[in-house]
């Protein structure tokens, strides 16, 4: 299956960073770091965003090099796009969405650009 991105429109969304960052971890046996096709560090930031009617959800938001945010901080993700994902294991099907950003800037650093 081809995984298609699917951009975010983020104008009517507000994020605040909930988790610091911390760098993906592909094997936690050997504590292998995930890296992108550049070696950059890949990072899981969980963010909080809240929409126009006041619905509030939690997300994990991947991105690569090391974003300068911390927990509490009103973010803005740069490029931001969900890739619809599915597994079945034991007969039982499960799917979501994972998210995925260029970079993630403070909110008044991402207003100013």
């Amino acid at each position: 299956m081809r995984t298609i991105p699917i951009p975010v429109d983020v104008t009517k969304l507000q994020f605040v960073c909930v988790r610091a960052p911390r760098p993906r971890v592909l094997n936690q046996d050997t504590g292998e770091i995930k890296t992108d096709k550049n070696g950059n560090t890949g990072y899981e930031i969980v963010l909080s965003v809240e929409d126009e009617f006041s619905r509030i959800e939690l997300v994990k938001v991947g991105t690569s090099g090391e974003p300068q945010v911390t927990a509490g901080q009103d973010v803005t993700p740069v490029g931001l796009v969900g890739y619809v994902w599915e597994m079945s294991r034991g007969g039982e099907a499960r799917w979501g969405i994972s998210y995925r950003a260029t970079s993630i800037l403070p909110a008044e650093m991402a207003a100013r650009a």
